[in-house]
């Protein structure tokens, strides 16, 4: 029978069950732990100090790269720990509060992407009239609008995630997340699965439209230009950005477009080293290689001093 007794506290089992592994697993992620915060301490500071970056395309940008901060931080220190001084025990306010900070990270870029590619495709459609909408009254605006979003869309899947009945206390993965959890429920989970998909199905594929839709508008007035250097600096300042929404898009359906009773746990942890780790990690990098002014702007910062 089901051991139906509410828990109070939670058993990550980390990034590995097999003991050998979990060992290398914490020398592995602690290194890209230390560099996705340099990759993106580095963006922040270089478009901070940088006047030539103080445009809308890296106002977002510093913004993606404080979230993907964020979120590394929000899974990572806590499993690196837990597996260094053996502690794998997460309490349930404690596991509530990581899932919402990882959910409004990751929904926040979701909205920040969105924001890059309307910024793009105003940039390279409407160039006569780009400096005039794309204020930064404006571009505030927007990424008020990304947090406030996150906020609310963390908060549902929080609510609709811990209001379910726990009784098994061993969650099959290296933080709290919303597919192992919902495995360990007493009860039926399918009625909140539902609603967590309707939910992330509206604003998720909204966001991704209008992303697509952005960049069909982009590669349609690319098309249309006579200068070969004109298209390929209009691609060129949105290969970075549209490599970005590859990589999110792709891993985080990987990730949360199976159902519960589906869910596998190695494929889950592997999914979340893409989603959760690797992505933020390679940002600043798709950044600062495919970008000539951010590679300046960094080669000033580290070798000449601000």
């Amino acid at each position: 029978m089901t051991n139906c007794t509410r828990v109070t506290a939670f058993i990550l089992q980390g990034f590995s069950t097999i003991p050998e592994l979990q060992a290398f697993s914490v020398a592995i992620f602690l290194f890209i732990y230390i560099f996705s915060l340099l990759g993106n301490i580095s963006i922040i500071t270089a478009v901070t100090l940088d006047s030539h970056l103080h445009t809308p395309m890296y106002f977002f940008l510093k913004h993606l790269s404080f979230i993907d901060m964020c979120s590394t931080s929000t899974t990572l220190p806590r499993a690196l720990f837990a597996a260094l001084a053996d502690s794998e025990v997460i309490s349930l306010p404690a596991c509530a509060a990581q899932l919402f900070v990882f959910i409004f990270c990751g929904s926040t870029e979701c909205f920040l992407i969105t924001s890059m590619a309307y910024d793009r495709y105003l940039a390279i459609y409407q160039p006569l009239t780009y400096g005039t909408t794309m204020t930064q009254r404006f571009c505030c605006a927007l990424v008020g609008v990304a947090w406030v979003s996150g906020l609310l869309f963390s908060s549902f899947h929080t609510a609709n995630t811990f209001t379910l009945p726990f009784c098994d206390p061993t969650v099959e993965h290296f933080f709290c997340d919303i597919p192992p959890l919902f495995r360990l429920s007493c009860t039926d989970p399918h009625k909140h699965e539902a609603a967590g998909f309707v939910v992330s199905g509206c604003v998720i594929m909204s966001c991704f439209a209008l992303t697509v839709l952005s960049y069909i508008q982009i590669i349609a007035t690319v098309a249309r230009m006579k200068s070969t250097q004109g298209r390929q600096k209009a691609f060129s300042t949105c290969s970075s950005h549209l490599i970005t929404v590859i990589l999110f898009y792709g891993t985080g359906s990987s990730a949360y477009m199976r159902p519960a009773n589906g869910y596998s746990p190695l494929q889950g942890r592997l999914s979340a080293i893409f989603y959760s780790i690797l992505t933020p990690t390679l940002n600043p990098i798709i950044y600062s290689m495919r970008n000539k002014d951010m590679k300046a702007a960094l080669r000033k910062l580290y070798i000449r001093g601000p």
